[in-house]
């Protein structure tokens, strides 16, 4: 399956951020003293999507306490949360003219209601400020804890995403923390509550065809209505190494076959990461 070669495949070559709407977000998010996980997680589709006026933002700070093998992001211990960051977020949203907002967020293992309050007050905002506007949240597992995942249910964003990242076998190697069953349950809860279901894995990382479609049919179990595949890609040194580069023709056969299997839309690609075209997802998962 795919392509044995170490070397990166001319297909996962990246466009970087480029043109006059690039420049805007970069200059709203660096005056908001906001932080995307388009820089904090090195996305290879920074250029098409700020090149479109889009970001996805990242709430409670950019250091994360937790310390999964495949990320990008700072693990340490993080600051205080920002109370002027609700306003923030929303107010971008306003200048960038968005139609559909992505948000996403560190983990926040330290704080006792582990930032279910904070991401609460952002939705609210973003929403109050920006009626219009649909809305994205992908959200931590919350250690399970199903009261902190009730109230981003009750917030009442269009889609709730949770990202199940690998395979069973293979979650404790690459996840801190983190459960594969634990974060099958936060599907199924975002799930039984009516509102749009979504997670996503990634491939390269050592699982097999077989491991591939049992997760999907997992995410199914649970209600999950909308998935993303996306490759690997080892940002620096010190992440786990990749074991594979999937084919882009690889990559369209598990979509349909996540299609045939009942999913409502299936975005699956070398580049494709869990906010690529999101905004078709509210559409497509109606």
């Amino acid at each position: 399956m795919g392509c044995n070669s170490r070397r990166k495949p001319e297909w996962l070559k990246i466009k970087l951020p480029k043109g006059q709407l690039s420049v805007e977000v970069l200059n709203i998010v660096r005056e908001h003293h906001l932080h995307t996980i388009c820089t904090s997680g090195m996305c290879p589709n920074q250029g098409e999507c700020w090149g479109c006026g889009t970001a996805t933002f990242m709430i409670g700070g950019n250091i994360c306490t937790r310390n999964c093998r495949f990320c990008n992001v700072t693990t340490g211990r993080p600051l205080p949360l920002d109370p002027e960051e609700p306003h923030h977020i929303a107010s971008s949203v306003k200048l960038l003219h968005l139609k559909h907002a992505v948000i996403t967020s560190v983990d926040r293992d330290d704080l006792e209601d582990l930032g279910a309050t904070h991401w609460v007050k952002v939705i609210r905002a973003v929403k109050e400020m920006n009626p219009s506007v649909t809305m994205e949240v992908l959200i931590p597992d919350f250690q399970g804890r199903s009261e902190l995942i009730g109230q981003i249910i009750e917030a009442k964003p269009e889609v709730i995403s949770h990202n199940l990242e690998t395979v069973r076998r293979l979650t404790k190697e690459i996840r801190s923390r983190a459960t594969y069953d634990m974060s099958l349950g936060v599907v199924h809860q975002v799930a039984a509550s009516g509102i749009v279901a979504k997670s996503g894995i990634m491939l390269g990382l050592g699982e097999t065809r077989e491991e591939i479609l049992e997760t999907m049919d997992d995410l199914r179990a649970a209600g999950c209505a909308v998935m993303t595949i996306g490759q690997y890609l080892q940002p620096t040194a010190a992440n786990v190494e990749v074991k594979e580069y999937i084919t882009p023709e690889t990559f369209e056969a598990y979509r349909r076959i996540g299609m045939q299997k009942g999913f409502t839309h299936v975005e699956s690609g070398p580049l494709v990461r869990s906010s690529y075209h999101a905004e078709k997802h509210v559409k497509q998962a109606e």
